[in-house]
């Protein structure tokens, strides 16, 4: 306080001086003023309600004083709304990367798997384009429905993988059957087409791959799908933290914490640490009791993450749609006499049979094809398809990569493992003035808090020297109850996916694991596969599957690794009972020794 402004004091009123620590007196009366200037610049309430001296208010609830005091009963209810508030802005301060990180990731989780289904669609679609002219435009609609159903489950519908998946077989065999195995039939009837659509599964034209194709597509998608709705929890548990409610003993706490100081002029005091860690553990038990459940939440997320990006990699199940509809279609074809005469006895003959030859097996004008035998040319055409087709698709239309999405979003969420545990540190860091000697206790200027300082957590409060806790707040109760039980569902389905991480097979030479393209190393795409191994496998799973009157059930489709070679010792056709079934022959494994490109 310099001279020139203020008269030398007399030693008789040192001790006044030291009672009004709201501090400026210069020939003066006491003044509220440093008070006033807070109350209006935090905005809590009217500046009417700020008296412009020091006075005593015997209504006061909770920042009783002996003294003069700067705070009346209006201002006091005021600071009540004031720091709820301003406590929830803090929380919603810290929360607000974390949940920016959640809805984040759901939003690009969504647009890149809205993208590799539009992708894995188109893909699907070129098959027929290609492969099977006579049904690109008849199978454009089964096609799209499939995609959009399988949309509908990673998003939560009640609908199943495999309902998907019957559903598009059930409508693609009228199509395959018309104007593949049965060329000559014309209009199909719209009984008819109802019957096989009805009979699909009894009948089974495609066999072990609809199957096969569940199999596949469910555990990808299930990963698919928990990560999903685990994002969407994740959201739902940073709501209720952000919209915690306060009981009325920690609103006084907070009160007395926070401004009872300003009734005695202290406008710029801070709590001591001990004292504030007291006050927010006491005020925040029920979210210091969603510790433990959203550690095993990031955990569980973790694991779940990879699960996605190695046996359960959405990409590599969505692209391989395409290879397995062939193989069904190829399926059909190769056994038509046998399914045409079950047909026929379940359905009927059609009413009348026209011959409408397709584009690729009507002759070119004027030319005389020489006759083959039946089976050499049905195996010629079909074995020229199936090379047709890539083994993988290229690494330059593939969409962005969902296990990397969510390999990155594991790495930032690994930082807020202790989010709960350490909520009350952060708010009362930012309350902290770390070079000062003094602090506030609730009651006044101190050097040191001398109280217990007590731990998290429900059971820690009943030691709480600062804040009476009765109970926790029921809405964190039930939040943390459904994250209990989400956690054990989610762990239950990882584990489960996770038993067949060791037996899966990626299909066409794609890579597993880890490692992606994007990661900056090489998968065992085309140029990676031996071309003998290709070939070896290739004819001995088409010898398990196409020519073999009882097909293995569940087989999954790749390749199998436990046979490198084939056997040749059979090298004539085996006709059993008059059936069209053939035992695999010299010429077929030929017609699979061609260049597979």
């Amino acid at each position: 306080m310099s001279q020139g402004m203020c008269p030398r004091v007399s030693p008789l009123v040192v001790p006044l001086l030291l009672l009004l620590s709201a501090g400026e007196l210069c020939l003066g009366s006491p003044s509220c003023q440093e008070v006033r200037t807070a109350f209006q610049l935090r905005q809590i309430g009217p500046l009417k309600w700020v008296p412009d001296v020091p006075g005593t208010d015997e209504e006061l609830q909770v920042c009783q004083h002996r003294g003069p005091t700067c705070c009346t009963r209006k201002m006091e209810e005021s600071y009540q709304v004031a720091v709820r508030r301003e406590t929830l802005q803090t929380i919603q301060s810290y929360s607000f990367e974390l949940k920016f990180l959640l809805v984040g990731h759901a939003t690009s989780f969504q647009d890149a798997f809205q993208s590799l289904l539009h992708f894995a669609q188109n893909h699907t679609s070129s098959l027929f384009e290609s492969a099977y002219r006579a049904l690109a435009r008849e199978a454009t609609a089964p096609v799209k429905e499939l995609f959009t159903d399988l949309s509908l489950y990673i998003l939560g519908s009640d609908d199943t993988v495999e309902g998907a998946v019957q559903r598009f077989y059930d409508n693609l065999f009228p199509l395959v059957y018309n104007r593949l195995v049965n060329p000559g039939i014309g209009t199909m009837r719209q009984e008819y087409a109802e019957c096989l659509r009805m009979t699909r599964q009894d009948v089974n034209p495609f066999g072990s791959h609809p199957k096969s194709l569940v199999q596949e597509l469910s555990r990808s998608f299930k990963a698919g799908r928990t990560l999903s709705k685990a994002l969407n929890m994740g959201v739902e548990v940073i709501n209720a933290t952000e919209h915690a409610a306060f009981t009325r003993e920690c609103g006084r706490a907070l009160v007395r914490m926070h401004y009872c100081s300003h009734c005695q002029g202290l406008t710029l005091i801070k709590p001591c640490v001990g004292y504030c860690l007291n006050v927010m553990r006491g005020c925040l038990p029920g979210l210091a009791e969603l510790d433990q459940p959203w550690w095993d939440y990031i955990s569980n997320l973790e694991e779940l993450t990879n699960a996605m990006a190695g046996a359960h990699d959405l990409e590599l199940a969505l692209l391989g749609i395409r290879n397995q509809v062939n193989d069904a279609i190829l399926y059909t074809q190769l056994n038509g006499p046998r399914l045409t005469a079950t047909v026929d006895k379940v359905c009927g003959q059609p009413a009348e049979r026209v011959v409408h030859p397709s584009p690729e097996t009507m002759p070119p004008p004027g030319s005389t094809p020489a006759p083959k035998p039946p089976i050499e040319a049905q195996l010629g055409r079909l074995s020229k398809k199936r090379s047709s087709l890539p083994l993988k698709s290229s690494k330059n239309d593939k969409p962005r990569s969902l296990k990397k999405i969510s390999r990155d979003f594991v790495s930032y969420m690994q930082r807020y493992k202790t989010f709960y545990s350490a909520l009350a540190e952060l708010l009362c860091e930012g309350e902290l003035v770390r070079d000062s000697s003094t602090c506030w206790s609730g009651e006044d200027v101190v050097e040191s808090y001398t109280n217990r300082v007590v731990g998290n957590g429900l059971q820690a409060q009943k030691l709480n020297p600062e804040v009476k806790v009765r109970g926790l707040d029921p809405v964190l109760t039930q939040v943390k109850e459904r994250l209990q039980r989400f956690n054990q569902e989610m762990l239950g389905k990882v584990e489960g996916q996770s038993d067949r991480v060791g037996t899966w097979e990626p299909g066409s030479g794609d890579a597993s694991g880890d490692c992606d393209d994007e990661d900056g190393c090489q998968g065992s795409g085309e140029g990676d596969l031996k071309e003998d191994n290709i070939i070896a496998k290739t004819a001995d799973r088409w010898k398990n599957e196409l020519f073999t009157k009882d097909p293995p059930r569940g087989k999954e489709r790749g390749f199998d690794t436990t046979q490198q070679t084939t056997t040749t010792s059979r090298p004539l056709f085996i006709l059993k009972g008059g059936s069209s079934m053939l035992r695999p022959s010299l010429l077929l494994l030929l017609l699979l020794l061609l260049p597979l490109s």
